[in-house]
């Protein structure tokens, strides 16, 4: 009995996506769940599961093609028996090209998959996929290679010479890969902000001691009693929750002629991910414990590494937190993320010399930035978001009494 392999339907904000990797060729045998084809969206990259068990039949949409929801793409054969490739078909294992050991290394959420359990080194593996991206069969040959003895010397009694690096051209070297959907997705939202939104952006500072204290003081009993680290994050989370409340149109966002003003708290937390920035979204965040939060930030940028987020955990939100202080940032002025109204910017905690009660003091700052659409934000609003973040910052106690 042959079984349509068809694409997953995709949510209204995405229209179309590109198959990445087909995971089996024609004659393979396949498995109930086993990822028969990754697909790329402009958000995320998810797997197509094998409905059966049997045998991929057919691939009618190679690599590479760009796909929409419920389009035919194969054929599975329901419990047939695996068939030798036809001489016809391209081989599935292709020379990998070298990969600079300067850019991060992007797998497929199959390979990851297999990188992690068997503890493998990601940059040491090339890919051989689109953009040098690490196919299954790429980890599957460093497993092979691992696992094989090592070669008899030769007849002379010499080992055999190792293979020839690739040779790169001399002079100034360059390199075209194809873009990655998600970093077009990201160049065409930035400048859909840029042009649609009158973006403006305030600063303030705050001392941290009282946070750093407070996490010093209870950390590990936090940790014990909630299996989770008490990061700064939630401290954040909370604060702007509390600057949204006064301030409500930082929640809001513009719609046409309108201006909608939400009534729940879905906060974006900007992280990091092989593939690009990745804002996954904490819904209803003002009914999270810190813990919550917490344990929230920590699965999300644990599914960003591994590729694996999915379209419901990167879609809506009211307002972003991005936090360049990871990375050693100073200051900077975050863009918004249509059609939300207002982004935080946390940046780098550094001691520097403050005045406190004509005293000259050296406390852990850290330089806060508000991004804002000023066609529903006046100045005066977000200076004062900004001044009730550093109030509760600096005395955590607002938290808890509310104030």
């Amino acid at each position: 009995m042959s079984i349509e392999l068809k694409v997953p339907g995709f949510p209204e904000s995405v229209a179309d996506g590109t198959i990445l990797n087909w995971n089996k060729k024609p004659g393979d045998a396949v498995q109930r769940d086993e990822a028969l084809v990754d697909i790329e969206t402009d958000k995320v990259v998810f797997e197509v599961p094998a409905p059966k068990d049997g045998v991929l039949e057919e691939i009618l949409e190679p690599e590479g093609t760009v796909v929409v929801s419920g389009q035919l793409i194969g054929r599975l054969r329901e419990n047939g028996a695996a068939v030798a490739a036809t001489a016809s078909e391209p081989s599935a294992v292709q020379e990998p090209a070298a990969v600079s050991s300067k850019v991060t290394a992007f797998a497929t959420p199959s390979a990851q998959r297999l990188i992690e359990e068997n503890n493998l080194d990601i940059q040491s593996i090339r890919g051989s996929g689109s953009g040098d991206r690490i196919l299954k069969e790429d980890v599957l040959k460093v497993l092979a290679a691992r696992d094989k003895p090592a070669p008899a010397a030769s007849v002379e009694g010499k080992p055999k010479p190792p293979a020839p690096a690739e040779a790169y051209p001399e002079g100034r070297s360059e390199k075209r890969v194809p873009m990655s959907r998600l970093r077009a997705r990201i160049a065409e939202r930035l400048l859909e902000a840029q042009r649609n939104a009158a973006i403006l952006t305030t600063f303030n500072e705050v001392n941290m001691q009282p946070v750093m204290d407070l996490r010093r003081r209870y950390r590990d009993a936090f940790e014990q009693s909630h299996q989770v680290k008490l990061g700064f994050m939630s401290f954040f989370v909370k604060a702007v929750i509390e600057g949204l409340r006064r301030f409500p149109e930082l929640n809001a966002s513009v719609d046409g002629q309108d201006i909608v003003y939400h009534g729940f708290f879905d906060i974006g937390i900007a992280v990091s991910s092989p593939r690009g920035l990745v804002v996954p979204i904490l819904r209803d965040a003002d009914q999270l414990s810190m813990a919550g939060i917490e344990r929230g930030v920590g699965e999300f940028a644990e599914k960003a590494r591994a590729g694996t987020l999915s379209m419901e955990d990167i879609t809506g939100g009211t307002f972003s937190i991005t936090n360049g202080g990871v990375f050693g940032s100073l200051l900077s002025t975050p863009i918004l993320n249509p059609p939300q109204s207002g982004i935080l910017g946390m940046h780098a905690i550094k001691n520097r010399p403050v005045a406190e009660e004509s005293q000259v003091v050296i406390r852990p700052m850290m330089n806060l930035a508000l991004s804002y659409d000023h066609r529903l934000v006046d100045g005066r609003e977000a200076v004062q978001f900004l001044v009730t973040l550093k109030e509760t910052l600096e005395d955590p106690a607002r938290l808890l009494l509310g104030v």
